[in-house]
């Protein structure tokens, strides 16, 4: 039986959308860049972590990998996450200052959108 391993987010830039997440999410943070991985960039002509075309966000499972891609997000995503907070109001607040929109709000949830507008919806827990 298979197991989730990662979520993978397509994004114009991973690094910056990685430390969004890093901070978002509880326990999660963007994966040190040690000298083994800055050779392997080095080779691959990415002389600065910042242009990293695949950044990995650990703390999971799952852990969250940002991957470039030419084209922007254009549409609905096909699939989002789906968050829990204590305080509502004070996450909403929390996630605005890290760089999220606020999209909709309903009865028992809200809508927000990543700095790419990459869509999740936010819960009381």
């Amino acid at each position: 039986m298979a197991r989730l391993r990662d979520v993978v987010v397509d994004c114009r830039h991973p690094a910056s959308l990685a430390r969004f997440w890093a901070a978002a999410l509880d326990g999660y943070a963007v994966a040190p860049y040690d000298e083994a991985e800055l050779a392997r960039l080095r080779g691959e002509g990415v002389e600065d972590p910042e242009d990293d075309p695949t950044v990995l966000v650990e703390g999971g499972p799952p852990r969250l990998w940002f991957q470039h891609v030419p084209e922007r997000k254009v549409v609905k995503n096909r699939l989002h996450l789906d968050l829990c907070a204590d305080d509502l109001d004070a996450e909403i607040d929390r996630l605005r200052a890290l760089g999220a929109t606020l999209l909709a709000t309903y009865d028992d949830w809200v809508t927000l959108a990543d700095p790419e507008g990459n869509e999740f919806c936010l819960f009381p827990q």
